[in-house]
């Protein structure tokens, strides 16, 4: 019997997905899933029955058999939900692992638990990699953005395999290159999801001023953003979103009125929120964009307290007479967008940094083109300002980025201006103007709240005329007592 190249551990949408992805780029591969307790259906029948009728694939139904049915060495994706199952099934192959296999994580793990099992693993000599898979169901079908990092010794192997897969950019190179060592490939994945989080905040807002202040309904909504999907702002989440605002419910309205709105997340988001806190990186966009999501599930407070709580409302709703609310929107739209990415890359760079990960920032920019979630046209010149400048330590130095935030930062301020003034809540741009601002700013108050922290905690102080690294205290009290 013929042994399978690649092995697909979890069926569920991605697993599946990507299983017919391999087999219809010429690989044999074999299956399994879990039996759940319970439930009559036998996932990996059902699927050969199906999707995977007289196609390349190897059922099995026990882990052994699964584990057996591989050529040697043995390459074993894994597609189960991230956590404690990971280490669970991982516990449950490596028996029947040998030396010189290797486990692929294709979930959103924690890109720590990566690094923790790449280690524990390296022990059995058994490789791991942790791999980012961005697309959704579709990507995974026809190709998506895969950030692999891990055990490098496996990337050799891996490489035809997963290359093969991914989507292609612009230039019919695959979406899909080596992150690093340890986490690194979950760390890209979870920031490329953060920033996916505060572009859906952006678009939303976006969505919210024209519904609030233009009172534009849904479909008029929808064909802006089809209109505005061209040039730097072409992406795929402004196709979407566009799409989505003229769909109509069974009752004729639109469906995105009928939707409740309350958004869930599965915690990528939180994740790099927390991960740039731990590191001392600010990340203002995304984590507004968190807890924008947060705000949002309480739905039932937020109705409590609107009954509560005054403030402007919005048949009263007032526009500068010297602004161009639909011309400054979209300035506002690119402008944030732009800060994200800066902020997210500023972010890999320095965990990188720290990590001694060596990610390459422009590789990273070129995976992101195609098959990912936040693919647009604005990663063009994101990876061309990266390229032309390997010592930036954040994008907005870059002089092509910096231009185009002049050109459109008056748009974003004018927007965040109107929505402070009219009680239209927008933490994301809000947060893209105070980061661009702070960035921007030579001078902040933080001199003043050094002061305060020596006073009360002898935490000492650097002074502007002493070079830096030296520090001094004050006795504050005697200091004040003085007559």
């Amino acid at each position: 019997m013929e042994k399978g190249n690649i092995g697909v551990y979890g069926l569920g949408v991605m697993g599946r997905n990507l299983a017919l992805n391999l087999e219809e780029k010429g690989y044999r591969v074999s299956l399994y899933n879990r039996t759940v307790p319970g439930k009559e259906e036998n996932v990996v029948s059902s699927f050969l029955e199906k999707e995977g009728k007289n196609k390349n694939f190897i059922g099995t139904d026990s882990r052994e058999a699964f584990i057996d049915s591989l050529e040697k060495p043995r390459k074993v994706l894994l597609m189960v939900k991230a956590g404690d199952a990971v280490d669970m099934v991982t516990e449950q192959l490596l028996p029947h692992l040998q030396a010189g296999d290797t486990l692929i994580d294709g979930g959103n793990s924690h890109f720590k638990d990566t690094g923790r099992r790449m280690k524990d693993l390296q022990k059995e000599n058994i490789r791991f990699v942790g791999m980012g898979v961005s697309g959704g169901e579709e990507g995974a079908r026809r190709g998506p953005s895969l950030m692999p990092g891990g055990a490098e010794a496996a990337w050799d192997e891996l490489k035809p395999i997963l290359q093969s897969i991914a989507a292609r950019d612009e230039e019919a190179k695959p979406c899909c290159a080596w992150i690093g060592a340890g986490g690194a490939g979950h760390f890209v994945k979870m920031v490329h999801n953060g920033i996916e989080y505060a572009d859906m905040q952006l678009i939303a807002e976006c969505y919210h001023f024209m519904k609030e202040v233009l009172k534009m309904p849904a479909h008029e909504i929808g064909t802006v953003f089809g209109d505005w999907n061209e040039g730097l702002l072409n992406s795929y989440l402004l196709e979407i979103t566009s799409e989505i605002l003229q769909t109509t419910d069974r009752d004729g309205k639109p469906l995105v009125d009928n939707i409740l709105d309350s958004a869930g997340q599965k915690g990528t988001g939180l994740w790099t929120s927390v991960s740039a806190l731990e590191s001392g990186t600010p990340l203002p966009g995304i984590t507004s964009a968190v807890f924008a999501r947060v705000f949002s599930s309480f739905k039932s407070l937020r109705n409590e307290l609107s009954n509560k709580l005054s403030g402007p409302v919005p048949e009263n709703i007032t526009i500068s007479e010297t602004s161009s609310p639909m011309s400054d929107l979209r300035q506002a739209l690119l402008a944030g967008r732009i800060i994200t990415l800066a902020e997210g890359f500023f972010f890999i760079r320095q965990l990188s940094k720290e990590n001694e990960w060596n990610i390459n920032l422009a590789e990273v920019a070129r995976i992101w083109q195609n098959g990912c979630i936040i693919r647009s046209e604005l990663l063009k010149p994101v990876r061309q300002a990266i390229l032309s400048g390997s010592d930036l330590a954040h994008l907005l130095e870059a002089e092509t980025l910096g231009n185009k935030l002049e050109e459109t930062h008056p748009g974003l301020r004018n927007i965040v201006s109107t929505c402070v003034q009219n009680g239209i809540p927008a933490p994301g741009m809000s947060n893209a103007l105070v980061q661009y601002d702070m960035l921007r700013s030579k001078w902040l108050p933080a001199n003043l709240i050094q002061a305060q922290r020596d006073y009360f905690g002898s935490h000492t102080y650097e002074r502007v005329d002493q070079p830096r690294g030296e520090y001094f205290h004050t006795d504050w009290n005697q200091k004040n007592n003085k007559s």
